[in-house]
């Protein structure tokens, strides 16, 4: 058996493992075999521990599985395609852009509406994911715009961070003016959280991640072409304004989507590439792009589990997890890197 398929092997049972525990263990702890016959409709299982699973920790589990994926197929494109290691999913300011559609939902809504969107339930989240969508996008068709003008990565990438910057000068002009509740409901939207998506909210948050991760598939023989260089791949044959266009549009899709329901997450983009390229020594993306969609999963779900650790009253804000695992797996990666450059 070959490492890759060994490596495989091992990711998918770490998902299955990973998985089962973040349905076990919280705060309240759920028996093994009770899950496992609430999962299939089987047994005569207390109706709290039904709610438990199926209402709270089911989705939030699913949430973490999917937007793991997604989040490491857009960090793997946005390296390849700017050939920067420090590229991931938000250096395009599609985070940002998202991060400003809800500021101005929320951080308005009590200053001219009287009311605070946060009190307002199911609708007050509906109204925060369409003004994140609608954020990620406005700010993702500046970028399309800029591509078809720019010809240079480098000088795109610098345009994507200063548009973050604009932004996120903007939102704090909106904190400043707005009241106490409203910012406190934007800083907890901006920690980041698998545990906002509930209800049918979920389906539908994992249909569309379903056609969208296939669809990012479709483009790996388009960035296995792009490490060769613009030049070569333009004597191959590709067309690299069109190509760059799509990856840059399939990334920030998937970005603006995940960030609309479950706020911007932080360093899983960036980490996990980084870490697939390190365990399967391959730069071919018809290794990397299945081994990143299955390592972010698993990172998720670890972190999730992490963040809602037996013993905590609650749950720790995702992004700081993700902090503490994604940036020594980065660190690590670029000593790794500057190490090899010196010998």
């Amino acid at each position: 058996m070959k490492r890759h398929d060994i490596a495989f092997l091992i990711i998918l049972g770490s998902i299955f493992c990973l998985f089962i525990l973040n349905l076990v263990l919280g705060t309240v702890a759920v028996p093994f075999i009770s899950t496992w016959n609430i999962l299939f409709g089987i047994g005569n299982e207390p109706v709290i521990w039904e709610n438990i699973i199926w209402k709270s920790r089911f989705p939030q589990t699913l949430t973490a599985l999917v937007a793991g994926s997604g989040l490491a197929i857009s960090g793997l494109q946005m390296q390849t395609v700017f050939r920067n290691p420090l590229a991931g999913p938000s250096e395009l300011g599609i985070s940002s852009g998202a991060s400003l559609g809800v500021a101005l939902v929320i951080l308005l809504s009590g200053s001219f509406g009287g009311t605070a969107l946060s009190s307002l339930g199911f609708f007050g989240e509906i109204a925060v994911s369409v003004a994140a969508i609608v954020g990620a996008m406005f700010v993702m068709t500046i970028i399309m715009a800029i591509s078809q003008r720019i010809q240079g990565n480098v000088i795109l990438l610098i345009m994507g961070v200063m548009i973050g910057y604009i932004a996120t000068a903007i939102i704090g002009v909106l904190k400043f003016f707005s009241n106490d509740e409203d910012v406190r409901a934007y800083v907890i939207w901006g920690l980041g959280s698998f545990a906002k998506v509930s209800g049918n909210q979920v389906y539908t948050f994992a249909c569309i991640m379903a056609v969208l991760i296939p669809l990012s598939f479709l483009l790996i023989k388009t960035l296995n072409l792009m490490l060769l260089g613009e030049r070569y791949a333009r004597n191959l044959g590709l067309n690299i304004r069109r190509s760059r266009l799509a990856v840059i549009a399939s990334s920030c899709v998937i970005t603006a989507i995940i960030t609309a329901y479950c706020g911007p997450i932080v360093f899983l983009g960036l980490a996990v590439p980084h870490l697939c390229r390190m365990v399967f020594v391959t730069s071919d993306h018809r290794i990397l792009m299945p081994a990143v969609t299955l390592t972010g999963a698993s990172l998720a779900l670890f972190c999730n589990l992490i963040a809602r650790m037996p013993g905590f009253e609650g749950a720790l804000p995702i992004n700081s997890v993700t902090a503490l695992i994604g940036a020594p797996i980065v660190i690590s990666v670029l000593f790794g890197k500057r190490k090899n450059e010196l010998m």
